[in-house]
This record gives C-alpha cells, structure tokens and sequence, in this order.
C-alpha cells in the first residue's frame, strides 16, 4: 500500500461501496505498517507500565509468569488466543475467578459443563449417527432413485422441476448439489484420476499456493455462496449428500460461538486443519463426520501418538490420500499363483481362462501409492525438514500397503488386508522395519513420532497458532522438550507454552491475524449475538475466504497473516461486521443499543440534537473499549473519528439540522478495525 494516514484522513464523503473499499485498504495498510508507525510510543507506554507492574502484579495473575501486560490485557489475551474472543460479561466473569484457575478448566475440558451447546446442536441430526448410516438416509442420486422407484433420469427430472418452483431470490445450487446429480459411479473415476495425478513424486503441499482454498475460491464452493442472498429453504429433514457437510459446518460455527469448552474448539480446528481431509473428494462427504468426531475430537489435549494412529486407520484419511488403493504390485500375481495351485490341487486344469487373466491384468495394475507416506512424514510427523528422502517416502508406502477400506459405499470400516501388504523387510530412516502385517505401519508411526523432529515440527505449529507467526526458538526448544518428555502428551506441551513468559509478552499481544472463521466467531461473541440459524455465519465464512472443509491440499488452511490479509478479503470482513451489527445476517441478532448502554432500540436511530459529534464520539470511545479492550493505534482513532461526520455515520443531508448517528454504522466500522482483525 502506497497510501498515508493523512490521505485517508482527508478523504471526502463517500458512496457507500467506495467508503468500505478505501476503509479496507486502510485496515491492510494498518494491518502491515501501523505496528510499525505506532511501535515507539507503544514501546514508551509498555515499558513503563511494565515497570509499575513488576513492583505488584495484579491478583488475578497470579501464579502466572505475566510482566508486560495489565490484568485487563492478560485476561484480553488469553480469551483471543485459548477461545474465540470474549463474550459480554467474560473479562468481569475470568477476572473473579482468577486468570489461572480459568487456563486450568479450559485444559481440562471435561470439567466443564457444555450440555447447552449440545442442546442447540440436536437440530442438526447428522452428527450422531455412524457413517454407514448417513450413507444410507443421506443417499447420492442413484440411490435416491432406487429408494423412489424411479429411474435416475426421472428423479432429475423431478428435482428440476422442484428448483424451477423455487423463487429467482434464492441462491444457486451449491458444490454437493451439483455433485450430488451425478452418476455415483463418477466417483470411481475421480478417484482414478486423482491417484494417477498424485503419483508424482512432489508433495501436493508444494504444488498449491500459500493458502490454496480449494475449488471453492476460483468456483463457488459448497459453503461460500453469496451470504446476501437468501439461501434455499433447508428443511431439517432434508436428505440431501451435501447436508451432511453443512451441518457439520453449522455444528463447528455453533461450538466455536458458544461452547464453555472454547480451547477445546480451537484445538480441534487446528488439528483438523494439520491432518486435513478434503470433503469434496467423493464419499468423504460421508466420512467426515466421523471423522471429526470420532478421531480428532477425543484426542485434541492428548496422547499425539493416538492422533497419527487414529487418522492412519480413518476412511476418511484412506480415502483422501488415497492409501486404501495402495497395494504391493506384485500382490496380484500371487494371488493369481495361491489360486493355481489350490485348482492344481483339487486337480483342475492348469490352464487359466482368458477372463481370469485380463482381471488379473487389471488388478495388477494396482499398486504402491506413496501419498499418505509422503504426508506423513512431511506434514504430520517430522515436516519438510525432517531429514527423510524419497527412498525413506517409498519404504513407508510400503508398510502401509493392505491399510484400506471394507465396503467404502455401505458400511466403511478400517481393515488391514494381509493379502494386499508388502511382507519384505523395509528400512526406513536407517532403521530395519520387519514387524509382520499391520505391525509394519504401527512400528513406522512409534519411530516417527518418537523423532526429535516431530517433536520441534509439532511444537513449533503450536507457537506460531497461540503466539506468533515466528515464535521465538527458546519457546520451541522447551515445548519440544516437554513433548519428548512426556510421551507426546498435547496437554503437557501446551501448559509449557501457556506457563512461559514469552506467550504474555507485548510483543506477542495482539500478533496474530485472525482467520476467516476466527474472526467471524469472535464478531458474533464480541456481540453477544443470538444465533438461530447458523447456516449464513458458515457462508460468511466462506466468502471471506475460508470455505470450511473445503481445503483441498493437505496442508490445511494456513494461519499465518500473509494468507488473509489483502483488500478484498478485509472488505468482506467489513460487509460482514457492518450486516452484523445492523443486525442483516438472517438467523443472528444482536442488542447493540443494550450492549453500549444508550436508550435505542437496536435499530433505531440516536438523536443527537445539540451535537451529534459528541455523541457519535461518546458511542465511538464505547464501541474502541467493549470490543478493542480501550486500546487502538492513534491512526484508526483518528481515522475513524474523521468519519464520525461522514452521512453514512450521522445519516444526515445537506443542511439538516438535526442528525441521528447510526449505532450498527458505527460499531461496524470498529469491529472492522485493524485491532479486532489481531488476536
């Protein structure tokens, strides 16, 4: 960005679409310059309150190593980086309890009682039921047609006819749809043409941009439609494929927003995000609920061996990478052989019909398929630089050969196929790997995780998600320590980093860009927003950027601020904040005339007959102290105080006398400030 402050200042009124675009650039020049700009008196003030405060540290700190910042801060700090953001009434509410005893309960998350967010997601009945299940009431078209009676064609024909009915305000049919009218044999074939694209011998992960967010960003994804359109009724017994997905994205938006086990939800989506599954991969759709929570879910604060081993035997991670097509090629020719020899033996002919061997010829073209082998070690285990080499990649497929899927269209479960697997020895990493069967990929995931590598490759994940984008290597060292230390216990490793002074330093306050979702869970808390339906927060979601589970490469969506900050982004961003607090997002409401103590209703007008300036201004050091803890840049205070007069603001005319300030306008333009973009 070439612009100054002062050429943001000295802007005219705008149309209101020119407004939000010259805010945004100004939220991503202040995104990665203000810091800058403002650092040395930030530095001034953090220094010499840090002084006052070495000499008596505030009670409700107690216990923890916080010197640079206030209670208000820490506690500020805490809620952006272990939750999604405060809730009204939070800070008051963490600060009677003690910062420390608050950090404990979040740890230990089945001390608290979340049974009202479970109640809000008995709506949504995909959740619970198991994936042969889901497959069978959610069915794709053929099935859909053989449960009707009907041909395919005639049950197309029949939903066209339904969509024509459907009003012209409605939103346009979403990614599952479309692939829900598909023949479900087209699956195979996608399969087919992903495996023969994966066989190069580079990672996906170095095939796809910074932050790649999968067909959903160059096309409409499932969950990015236009969030200004009015979405199509969704019934709740709807039985739809792609219902699944959506409510499993509702669910997720649901939890995040409300859930009193708020680490826990951050803990799952980082983790979901480091061993990511793509739903737009054919019968993942189905298998990703379980997926969630079943596998990662239950060890989010636990052993990470379970996590590697549990998503090693998901369908949804066979499926994804592929692995339950990986077989040792010469397997079929054995098979072939075993079944001469017992004809042989029940004195059969030796010759083998010529529709036996063009199946033979078929099955023999399955082979080794080294994609969950590469990820492993590259993204789930010891990273990029974890000193393995392509030979180390290949040996690892290897012992993964026979890990696949039983009926991966009825009922699919794990199972390891002794028929399939490359019974020679491996080595991998210098070690000898000849355990047996299913024992060959179970030793390979003890030496890996086990690797000093994995221990420094995962620690460092966790600083950069709850500290900073390049955290500080001494912080790493003692994380990685703590996971050798003690096993691979994720509890044990983020207790060190939360218990280290360098995750409340100033430097660390405020460091992080917040994701797409981040920041639209922590909108909707920081408003204290009732939500009904969630379904247009999840859209919102994705047209920000984000669409969730829709990250087709493995990485998983990145959280570092590169991959979110850019113009169109942050204006999006601003749309959304300004809907929200105007209370236009369908399903959500929020009292912001109840939340900033004035009289209004919430979507009324405040008149201000002697001076609206003073009120506005009144409104806006409101607005900065709920949502920005009191505490914003000299640029936005100012910048937004220009606009204080601008007729969007005030919504007056040309020589009218009396004025009204817009509250939604404002807390809007707040919440789309640079600070409530950092946590």
């Amino acid at each position: 960005m070439e612009h100054s402050p002062d050429h943001f200042q000295s802007l005219p009124p705008l149309h209101p679409a020119r407004f939000r675009s010259v805010l945004a650039s100004l939220i991503a020049f202040a995104l990665f310059l203000a810091p800058c700009l403002d650092a040395a008196s930030a530095t001034v003030t953090g220094a010499s309150s840090a002084k006052d405060r070495k000499q008596k540290q505030d009670p409700i700190l107690k216990g923890l190593p916080v010197t640079d910042l206030s209670g208000d801060e820490a506690v500020l700090h805490a809620l952006n980086r272990l939750a999604y953001g405060p809730r009204p009434g939070d800070v008051e509410r963490i600060k009677q309890l003690g910062l420390a005893k608050w950090i404990d309960q979040q740890l230990n998350p089945n001390s608290l009682d979340d049974r009202a967010v479970e109640s809000r997601l008995e709506a949504l009945p995909s959740l619970r039921p198991a994936t042969a299940k889901l497959i069978q009431e959610y069915p794709q078209l053929k099935q859909a047609a053989k449960q009707a009676g009907v041909t395919p064609q005639d049950f197309k024909k029949d939903q066209a006819q339904s969509k024509s009915d459907t009003p012209a305000t409605m939103a346009p049919a979403t990614m599952f749809e479309r692939d829900s009218q598909r023949d479900s044999d087209s699956t195979d074939s996608s399969s087919k043409s992903n495996t023969n694209a994966d066989t190069d011998t580079s990672s996906p992960m170095k095939q796809a941009t910074a932050n790649v967010t999968t067909p959903g960003a160059a096309q409409r994804g499932a969950l990015s439609v236009d969030a200004n359109a009015v979405p199509r009724a969704i019934a709740d017994d709807s039985k739809r494929p792609q219902r699944v997905i959506e409510e499993l994205a509702m669910a997720k938006m649901t939890r995040a927003i409300y859930s009193d086990r708020q680490l826990q939800q951050v803990m799952d989506d980082f983790w979901f995000n480091h061993f990511n599954v793509f739903a737009g991969k054919g019968e993942d759709r189905y298998y990703l609920t379980s997926y969630e929570r079943d596998v990662i879910a239950p060890h989010v604060l636990g052993k990470f061996k379970d996590l590697v081993s549990d998503t090693a035997k998901s369908p949804a991670m066979l499926f994804y990478l592929d692995n339950y097509l990986s077989a040792d090629p010469r397997a079929a020719q054995r098979l072939a052989q075993e079944r001469a020899m017992r004809r042989r033996a029940r004195g059969g002919f030796n010759r083998v019909p010529q529709n036996t061997q063009a199946q033979n010829k078929k099955k023999q073209e399955r082979g080794l398929n080294e994609n969950y082998g590469r990820e492993l070690m590259e993204l789930h285990t010891l990273g990029v630089d974890g000193g393995y080499t392509q030979k180390d990649v290949t040996e690892v497929a290897r012992c993964f050969t026979g890990w696949t899927i039983e009926k991966p269209r009825e009922n699919p479960q794990f199972k390891f196929d002794e028929r399939i697997h490359d019974p020679d020895p491996k080595i991998v990493r210098g070690k000898k790997i000849h355990a047996g069967g299913m024992k060959d990929g179970e030793q390979v995931i003890d030496l890996l995780v086990k690797n000093p590598s994995t221990a420094k490759f995962i620690s460092t994940k966790l600083a950069r998600r709850f500290v900073s984008d390049n955290p500080p290597p001494a912080l790493v060292a003692r994380m990685a320590g703590t996971f050798k230390s003690s096993d691979g216990d994720i509890r044990a490793v983020m207790r060190t980093m939360i218990y280290s002074p360098e995750f409340w330093t100033r430097d660390a306050y405020r460091a992080k860009i917040k994701t797409p979702f981040e920041f639209v869970a922590s909108t909707v808390r920081a408003l204290g927003t009732d939500v009904d339906t969630p379904m247009p927060l999840v859209q919102w979601v994705g047209r920000i950027g984000e669409p969730l589970y829709q990250c087709q490469p493995p990485t998983g969506y990145s959280d570092k601020a590169e991959a979110w900050v850019n113009t169109g982004g942050l204006l999006n961003r601003l749309n959304f904040s300004l809907a929200l607090a105007g209370n236009k997002v369908r399903g959500s409401r929020a009292d912001i005339a109840a939340l900033l103590g004035t009289d209004s209703a919430p979507d009324s007008k405040t008149d201000s007959r002697t001076d609206s300036k003073t009120d506005s201004k009144q409104i806006l050091d409101r607005a900065v102290q709920l949502f920005l803890g009191g505490h914003a840049t000299p640029t936005t205070i100012e910048t937004l105080q220009k606009r204080l007069d601008d007729p969007q603001v005030v919504e007056a005319k040309l020589d009218d006398p009396v004025r009204h300030v817009d509250l939604a306008m404002v807390i809007g333009l707040v919440l789309g400030a640079p600070e409530f973009q950092r946590r």
